[in-house]
């Protein structure tokens, strides 16, 4: 799956897919789940809260 197909499936920009990955953005609860959601996995699987 590239980031545009990501992106069209749960209708963000290209460009937020790229800030996601490189770390300069932290999507909204929403989007998280539903990037989840397209891979079937759980939340924390793909997103990591980082210890403190």
């Amino acid at each position: 799956m590239t980031q545009a197909d990501l992106a069209d499936r749960i209708g963000v920009t290209r460009q937020t897919i790229i800030a996601i990955e490189q770390g300069k953005y932290s999507p909204s609860l929403e989007v998280a789940f539903q990037i989840a959601r397209v891979f079937d996995v759980p939340l924390d699987d793909v997103f990591q809260y980082p210890d403190s």
